[in-house]
């Protein structure tokens, strides 16, 4: 990997003092197949004001080691934690480089590696794709749809040829979020940016699309609607030129939602089975490429994003002030 640190300052902040926490909760039996009854939650690290983005990063020469990068988006900072030794500052600022107040998520959100291991990161506060290059330096891969400013990116994942970048551009890294002056879009994307720079619209159907993942073939794309009214995921098929067919809704989290449970659809990722991981009220949903729900990893927390790790079989979760993960019986896609 070319990905190199930054900045690094030493203030671990491993407060064990919860080991553990939550639950699993099984709607169906072929869960176990999943995640052993055996399985907890742990907590790796905690203090972080809105833990949100990780990706994992294999370490060079190395089958499983590695290390994971997260989002502090509230601190304005990249997080590393690593086996043995604990969480420290990455990188910062990470998402804002201004100097004015720049509300409460100025930071970066969602967070992926290329195929070279190079840093790309959705940025609040700059409102932007950003690429992190071997040398250390920034290049914004985009930054407006059309001559207008994107809203503020959120998460991303990359297409089949592991170059062309999908991403969600939802209104929350806005100061004032969709009533802020400085917004330039009456709607919030789904973006296609092609290797080559040109961004294409793929669909605004959703009013807060979030999270957002590939099936292991590529030719189904999910989506998560982090809207309190409509707590939904939604799955695109693709075409053959990249853009998107008709959605369906995969499932609807919107009663959890109204029922009081943590969270909204968030952060997903698909294992190698095509089963989607996703982020959403009361935690960890684990659902099939049908939408079948077959268990909740109950954090009791907002629980935002999740990443493969590891071998590939551990699944790292972002959840409020909390790093956690939980050891799977599958493995990420692509692993």
């Amino acid at each position: 990997m070319l990905l190199t640190a930054l900045h690094a300052t030493a203030e671990a902040q491993d407060t064990l003092n919860f080991p553990a926490l939550g639950e699993i909760l099984r709607a169906d039996a072929s869960l176990d197949a999943l995640i052993s009854p055996k399985a907890t939650i742990e907590v790796l690290s905690s203090g972080f004001a809105w833990s949100e983005g990780p990706v994992w990063v294999k370490k060079e020469g190395h089958q499983y080691g590695g290390y994971l990068l997260f989002s502090d988006i509230p601190n304005n900072r990249v997080v590393r934690w690593d086996e043995g030794v604990g969480a420290k500052t990455w990188l910062q600022p990470s998402g804002y480089t201004g100097v004015a107040d720049y509300g409460g998520e100025p930071g970066c959100n969602g967070l992926l590696l290329d195929r070279k291991g190079q840093l790309i990161s959705c940025e609040h506060g700059d409102r932007r794709l950003s690429l992190l290059t071997a040398g250390g330096g920034k290049r914004t891969l985009v930054d407006n749809y059309e001559g207008k400013r994107l809203n503020s990116p959120n998460d991303a994942c990359l297409g089949a040829d592991g170059e062309t970048i999908y991403f969600t551009d939802p209104p929350y890294g806005l100061p004032k979020r969709w009533e802020d002056p400085m917004r330039e879009l009456d709607f919030c994307g789904v973006y296609r940016l092609a290797p080559d720079g040109k961004l294409t619209l793929l669909t605004k159907e959703m009013t807060r699309p979030n999270g957002i993942a590939f099936s292991p073939d590529f030719k189904t794309l999910y989506v998560a609607q982090s809207d309190p009214e409509a707590a939904i995921w939604k799955a695109f098929p693709v075409k053959d030129d990249g853009t998107l067919g008709e959605s369906r809704v995969l499932y609807d989290a919107t009663r959890a939602v109204k029922d009081g449970l943590p969270g909204l659809p968030d952060g997903l990722k698909v294992d190698k089975d095509g089963n989607l991981w996703a982020t959403g009220p009361g935690g960890v949903y684990v659902l099939t490429p049908e939408g079948k729900l077959l268990g909740r990893i109950s954090t009791g927390e907002r629980t935002a994003n999740c990443a493969w790790g590891g071998d590939g079989s551990v699944l790292y979760l972002t959840a409020d002030m909390y790093l956690c993960r939980i050891q799977t019986q599958t493995k990420g896609a692509g692993w």
